[in-house]
């Protein structure tokens, strides 16, 4: 039977966003996880820059950070640092492992890992729901159009019958 971790799964899977194109974490959810001041991982972080490039670590943008704020609600002041977060991608929270030497940290960093190949199979199975369904919906296209014409023809049947009507009585006849 396995331990039970450190932190739920699904604990993470709430903390994990999409920005620029990519699953990230903020530095300030992760600090929370590890147990550690955001400035400590910011510190360790800033220690080894070369263990972080782009595409594992990146310093949100003004805009990005204001649309995450109105996006969760308003800040207090006093909360939240007056920095610009870095997000991180999964393999930049590998790497942190690497940065921070605690037990804590490694369990983190295996819970953290097993979210995000749990969002991959999600999105895994959403794809080919989607396909699922992108085939049903090419089906009932041309069963849409072969329907139309079904009804069509129906109530072309349905009509009443325009015959020319024949005029009662005697039809005079001009001659000249």
């Amino acid at each position: 039977m396995p331990k039970k971790s450190v932190i739920s799964v699904v604990k993470i899977e709430k903390r994990i966003l999409l920005l620029r194109g990519q699953k990230v974490i903020l530095d300030e959810d992760l600090s929370a996880l590890y147990g550690v001041e955001t400035k400590a991982l910011k510190r360790a972080v800033r220690r080894n820059k070369d263990r972080f490039p782009r595409d594992f670590m990146f310093a949100l943008t003004d805009q990005e950070y204001h649309s995450l704020r109105y996006h969760f609600g308003t800040l207090e002041r006093g909360q939240h640092s007056k920095y610009l977060p870095y997000a991180f991608s999964e393999q930049g929270v590998a790497m942190l492992s690497s940065v921070l030497h605690s037990n804590r940290a490694v369990k983190v960093n295996i819970a953290i890992m097993r979210a995000f190949v749990r969002l991959r199979e999600i999105i895994g199975a959403h794809k080919g729901l989607m396909n699922k369904l992108e085939d049903l919906e090419r089906k009932f296209e041309s069963h849409d159009i072969q329907i139309h014409g079904i009804f069509e023809a129906i109530r072309h049947l349905m009509e009443p019958e325009q015959k020319p009507r024949r005029r009662i009585g005697f039809e005079v006849t001009r001659s000249q």
